[in-house]
């Protein structure tokens, strides 16, 4: 394959979709560098445009045919058609899947529910925590950050393609369409070294970074669950609190 300069309109493409309004117009996002593009055009997303340099394109062979169109490009107009200037080797534009409705948690299993998060780095790190602990879905208040945000996506790693992610009103979720228990983390809740999650299916619901879980959410929270604190720190970051809390459901036996 010979290498191909990055055209005037794909770079107004790649620049646009860095933006939510892009996103959705386009029904398209942007994945980077060679774990994660390696990881989606092995999985069941369709790769609409992979841009990538000639050796990734030799080690890759096998791979290319599933992108629509692949271009290899010099690295000079890969740094420059991408977020993030470390990257030196693919990106691809991916379609977004149509929209779902969340399924149920399969029996004795926990997922995650996210009030009003605004962090990128913040969500993406949950969804890569989530993947790690085996947690199948997350279900976010339609005001928490895109989840096909730049900086969500290079957070997670590829977790994305395994940790399904909902955009749903979770008051009417929770009220008229799943019944499974929720657990918020609270400064004033159960303290999580004296209580055990119970071994049935369940979401534990984290809030806003400054704000915490808002009041509209409370009167369907079944347990405030907390980390206790034996220093000085005010607060926790809220993507750590998860990864405690989430190692906590799997002490409990969990799944």
């Amino acid at each position: 394959m010979t290498e191909a300069n990055i055209s005037k309109r794909q770079f107004k493409l790649l620049n646009a979709l860095q933006l939510k309004k892009f996103r959705k117009q386009h029904q398209s996002f942007v994945v980077e560098g060679e774990k994660s593009v390696v990881e989606t055009l092995k999985s069941a997303y369709q790769v609409e445009e992979l841009f990538c340099t000639l050796d990734f394109a030799d080690k890759h062979a096998t791979l290319l045919s599933k992108a629509s169109n692949t271009w290899v490009v010099p690295e000079t107009d890969l740094k420059k058609a991408s977020y993030f200037q470390t990257n030196n080797s693919s990106l691809a534009i991916v379609g977004i899947p149509a929209s779902s409705s969340p399924p149920k948690l399969p029996p004795n299993t926990y997922g995650l529910v996210l009030d009003g998060i605004q962090d990128p780095g913040n969500l993406g790190t949950i969804i890569r925590i989530a993947d790690w602990y085996g947690m199948p879905q997350i279900l976010c208040s339609t005001d928490t950050v895109d989840l096909y945000n730049p900086k969500v996506i290079a957070a997670c790693m590829g977790s994305f393609l395994r940790v399904e992610v909902f955009y749903v009103d979770l008051s009417t979720h929770f009220q008229a369409v799943d019944q499974a228990p929720l657990y918020g983390a609270f400064l004033d809740g159960h303290n999580l070294h004296e209580w055990s999650f119970p071994q049935q299916s369940g979401y534990i619901v984290l809030g806003n970074e400054s704000k915490g879980i808002r009041d509209y959410l409370q009167p369907i929270i079944h347990e405030k669950i907390t980390i206790p604190r034996f220093g000085e720190a005010e607060s926790l970051n809220v993507a750590m609190a998860t990864a405690v809390i989430c190692d906590h459901v799997k002490r409990s036996g969990a799944k």
